[in-house]
């Protein structure tokens, strides 16, 4: 035999420890840590403390979103080693990484703003770029602030990878004056500081004891929304994501949703099957049914995007419409998000919309059971008055409305819960930043039946889409939250209450009508009618059109040039998509 034919035998049949079989879970990992040619690559996984042992087991990423600049993720990095620990225990080898996070509650009426919902896009993109360089074959997702959650949902939608996302945790109510509080709290006290309402040693007494500690903010703001959705449409195991932040059983959920992601890798039961047209319709209902954040619209139709699945806006409308309010959860309601956990869990809700058929109690989830399953499994605290039952809701019909018309002909989303005015017909006051409304609200140059115009705030104009949580919480502070309604075409705060409308679309940057809007305008908000219209006559609207030309872009360079370059419009979720010249 040559030298030439015992060295190409050689290579055919490797021997020594090389010659080992590969663990049928690895689909995709053996291509990365498999056989000599992979000698480089294990060679500098070894340099970070991997075994041969560790590499010839299925490789699970663990994506985290610690960031020192909020408290809502400032637990993943111990949550992330409780993670890993069950992985390894089920027999996989875990290998974490990071990605980023923009507090909303902390850049709230600032440009840094802007950022926060161009890092859902970045921390999708981000944990689709790990996974897909590393070659792992399954992720747990450890999320906290409000985008990291549908971001996840986007890159596993993406991936279609077995995964599990994992919330951190509601943060626990401060105590102020013997009732609970949190940040949103100190968002109003902000406005009643202003109105003279209260004493600036006041606010800031209030400012030191709203937050405690880890954790996410404490009402049905967009982080608990959609930690919430994401039980409803499968993707996080019932019941671990309600457990709060500092609650010692969130380290064993942790090790559980581990074990739990090793499962699914082994049983290869991937997102695509478990994310279907009728568990996204799951996940509005949940929205509508919780009063929960107007926010809830725009990350599922982007999931949706991401799962390949149409869903338009006008089914959020259809679904809230039929879904009665249960959750009597701050900002419309009394409770904060433990309340819920302690009540019993968000199977409550499940339990009784089941009651009157409004679930698809079919669908599966991650942890194989389906939602009826999970919903007879609840065990609900004797007493609880935080979920109430289907036959006495807090109100008749869900927490949010689609609302088209003359001023909003893509549509636009008003959040119901917590107030009951259905109408509302006023006077425009118009803004072109939200700088500029918030400096007249502090001014208390609003008055009582004013309609609060911000504009060139959307997805483009921003860029960014900022929250108006600033805004619209000073107003409630003044005293003014039942008088006044506000349009923008930038985003609310889940903890935004009161007769607000957002989303406008087309957006004031796009050539909206919302752009077209002049100072005393008549505006009429009809809810029950789904209208938002301008009372301007066509040929009125049509002069101020030819008028009318494109803002310059705010930024010529860089992440927010390249967001705005791509970006589609809120009601189509305001996800980025790959230009076409």
């Amino acid at each position: 035999m040559s030298d030439s034919t015992r060295l190409a035998e050689h290579a055919a049949r490797p021997t020594g420890p090389y010659d080992r079989p590969s663990d049928p879970a690895k689909r995709i990992s053996a291509r990365l840590t498999d056989g000599p040619d992979r000698a480089p690559g294990r060679a500098m996984l070894k340099a970070v403390g991997f075994t041969d042992e560790d590499l010839a087991r299925p490789l699970i990423g663990v994506a985290t979103s610690w960031i020192e600049t909020m408290p809502c993720n400032i637990n993943q990095r111990e949550l992330a080693q409780h993670v890993k620990d069950g992985i390894r225990a089920a027999g996989a080898t875990p290998m974490e990484f990071n990605t980023v996070s923009v507090s909303d509650g902390v850049s709230m009426g600032t440009e840094g703003m802007k950022a926060s919902l161009v890092s859902r896009e970045l921390i999708a993109d981000s944990i689709e770029l790990v996974a897909r360089g590393h070659l792992f074959d399954g992720l747990v997702c450890i999320v906290g602030c409000d985008k990291t959650i549908p971001a996840a949902a986007m890159a596993l939608g993406r991936l279609d990878l077995p995964g599990v996302i994992f919330y951190n945790g509601t943060i626990m109510p401060g105590s102020y004056q013997g009732r609970d509080v949190t940040v949103q709290s100190v968002f109003e006290a902000v406005g009643a500081y202003r109105a003279g309402r209260i004493t600036a040693d006041e606010l800031w007494a209030l400012e030191e004891v709203a937050c405690p500690g880890a954790g996410a903010c404490g009402g049905q703001f967009t982080a608990n929304t959609m930690s919430t959705m994401m039980e409803f449409i499968g993707l996080s195991p019932a019941g671990l994501n309600g457990i709060p932040a500092i609650d010692p059983a969130k380290l064993e959920a942790a090790q559980r949703t581990g074990e739990l992601a090793v499962k699914l890798v082994r049983e290869d039961i991937r997102p695509s099957t478990i994310v279907t047209r009728r568990a996204l319709e799951n996940g509005i209902a949940s929205v509508a049914a919780t009063g929960g954040s107007t926010n809830g619209v725009l990350h599922l139709l982007a999931i949706a995007r991401e799962f390949g699945i149409a869903l338009g806006i006008d089914e959020f409308g259809a679904i809230a419409d039929r879904t009665p309010v249960l959750a009597d959860l701050v900002p419309g309601g009394r409770f904060v998000a433990v309340d819920t956990h302690r009540a019993g869990g968000v199977g409550l809700v499940m339990r009784e919309l089941l009651k009157q058929d409004l679930l698809h109690g079919g669908e599966r989830t991650v942890d194989g059971r389906t939602i009826r399953e999970i919903a007879d499994a609840t065990v609900e605290t004797p007493g609880q008055e935080v979920i109430r039952p289907i036959e006495r809701p807090l109100k008749a019909t869900g927490g949010l409305a689609i609302l088209r018309g003359s001023l909003a002909p893509e549509g636009s989303v008003v959040k119901l819960a917590g107030h009951e005015r259905r109408h509302h017909r006023g006077p425009a006051r118009v803004f072109d930043s939200e700088e500029a409304c918030f400096a007249a609200v502090k001014r208390q140059r609003i008055v009582p039946g004013d309609v609060v115009v911000i504009r060139y705030e959307g997805p483009v104009g921003g860029p960014g889409m900022r929250e108006m949580l600033g805004v619209t919480a000073a107003l409630v502070g003044e005293g003014l939250g039942d008088q006044v309604a506000l349009l923008t075409d930038g985003r609310f705060s889940g903890a935004t209450h009161g007769l607000m409308a957002g989303h406008i679309s087309p957006e004031a940057a796009l050539g909206g009508p919302i752009g077209l809007v002049q100072e005393g305008d008549m505006i009429v908000i009809d809810v029950d009618g789904h209208r938002l219209d301008l009372e301007v006559d066509a040929g009125e609207l049509d002069r101020r059109r030819a008028d009318w030309s494109p803002p310059a872009p705010k930024y010529a360079s860089g992440v927010f040039a390249k967001y705005a370059a791509l970006v589609s419009t809120a009601s189509e979720g305001a996800v980025t998509r790959p230009r076409r010249d």
